[in-house]
């Protein structure tokens, strides 16, 4: 587990491919009792250490996800999420077809299905749909893989999958959405890069940013734009 963001209120953590955020049927020990077990040793709290999920990502993508310390952050965080200006949620993605043209916005709508765990792009609106809006851009490319910057305006349910799905554009090792192979780990070239925000109790502008995970087309990719190490 790797934190990169600590303070009295938030905490952030920089989630590897296949971690889940939250219980779920497989039983596997979720990210936010790892960080409460780091947060009650670290501070040698007694009793139950509080912490709040205020939005989460899915299990086979890495980056950022934010916790909130106290009931009161939570609350304020819940709050910034569900409006569409208040935090900026910046993915990067590797896929592998370029867009055309390299620059621009996606919208659709996007229907849920539980039973296949899947959600569906549409160009217009579904029954039961969401409004799904992205801009991306493409920052760089390699023989056989473009990396995409994605600032994702809505936050629906697999929503980056499915709507670059819908223009015949897949991320690698994403099997669900149309890519033909797996990754070795599972999981996929999908990260939560950077949130910017207000604090929700200091007031001040905070940004954090989470390293890709340690692999040969990520380190690639840093290379290329000059940020590797």
């Amino acid at each position: 587990m790797e934190v990169i963001y600590e303070d009295n209120h938030i905490i952030a953590v920089n989630k590897a491919c296949g971690e889940i955020v939250m219980i779920d049927q497989t039983g596997d020990t979720p990210l936010i009792d790892a960080v409460k077990l780091y947060l009650k040793e670290k501070y040698d709290k007694p009793g139950d250490v509080f912490l709040g999920l205020p939005h989460r990502i899915d299990r086979p993508t890495s980056g950022i996800v934010l916790m909130a310390r106290t009931s009161k952050v939570l609350t304020r965080f819940n709050k910034m999420f569900q409006k569409k200006d208040q935090i900026r949620k910046i993915y990067w993605a590797v896929v592998d077809k370029a867009p055309v043209p390299a620059e621009g916005s996606l919208e659709h709508w996007i229907s849920r299905s539980t039973e296949k765990n899947k959600s569906f792009a549409h160009n217009f609106q579904a029954e039961d749909s969401k409004h799904a809006l992205l801009q991306y851009r493409t920052l760089a490319s390699s023989d056989n893989y473009h990396l995409l910057e994605i600032d994702l305006l809505t936050g629906r349910h697999h929503q980056i999958r499915a709507q670059l799905s819908k223009i015949g554009i897949h991320i690698k090792g994403d099997l669900k959405y149309g890519f033909p192979r797996s990754n070795p780990d599972g999981g996929i070239h999908l990260h939560a890069r950077k949130v910017e925000f207000i604090h929700p109790v200091r007031k001040e502008p905070v940004v954090i940013i989470a390293k890709p995970p340690d692999d040969p087309l990520w380190n690639a990719f840093l290379k290329i734009l000059g940020e590797e190490g």
